[in-house]
């Protein structure tokens, strides 16, 4: 297993070792121990599956008070998923990161606390799975609109297909600063 930062220190792109032969392939999705080791240190208590046609976006989602890390993997299909840092007062407040997740690479996305998340479908059907550090809360969900210019996401090409609440989502620097996450600096000792 392969993990890698990509822009933001703590948003880890993971990539499981896949074993192949003739009859197909296997691979661990999750492992406690080998993931704490590579900096995955949460205790995951919810598993969610999506099923999502061609030009889907979900997103972009998060909860407050019962903030969620999210590990997840597209098992069937590709998307472009994102992670915005959204923590006031982080340094990278407002940037955003983005990889291609699909059922031939294999990789997974670790999104820390304090991102909002959102993905669009690239191909005819997605079937994307994540686990999450917390339960859903339907009066905790936020979120931040998937078109929003200062944050300049460069979604692939297309009107995507949204929910009427992603529709209705506010730009980030609407969002009242008590509904935003605050972010922590790590401290490390000298």
């Amino acid at each position: 297993m392969k993990v890698l930062p990509i822009k933001f220190e703590d948003v880890l792109l993971v990539e499981p070792q896949v074993f192949t032969d003739p009859r197909g392939h296997f691979m661990e999705t999750f492992q406690q121990e080998r993931y704490e080791e590579a900096g995955i240190a949460h205790r995951f208590v919810q598993d969610n599956f999506s099923f999502s046609s061609k030009g889907t976006l979900r997103g972009l989602h998060y909860q407050l008070k019962q903030a969620q890390a999210k590990l997840v993997q597209v098992t069937w299909g590709r998307v472009f998923d994102v992670a915005v840092d959204i923590r006031r007062g982080s340094p990278t407040f407002g940037h955003w990161a983005g990889v291609e997740l699909s059922s031939e690479n294999h990789r997974q996305l670790y999104i820390p606390q304090g991102f909002a998340h959102g993905f669009f479908v690239l191909s005819e059907t997605a079937h994307f799975q994540y686990k999450c550090s917390d339960y859903y809360t339907p009066d905790d969900e936020f979120g931040i609109l998937w078109s929003d210019p200062e944050i300049g996401i460069e979604w692939p090409a297309g009107i995507p297909l949204l929910s009427g609440k992603d529709r209705a989502y506010p730009f980030l620097d609407d969002v009242p600063r008590e509904l935003l996450p605050k972010y922590q600096p790590v401290m490390v000792d000298v």
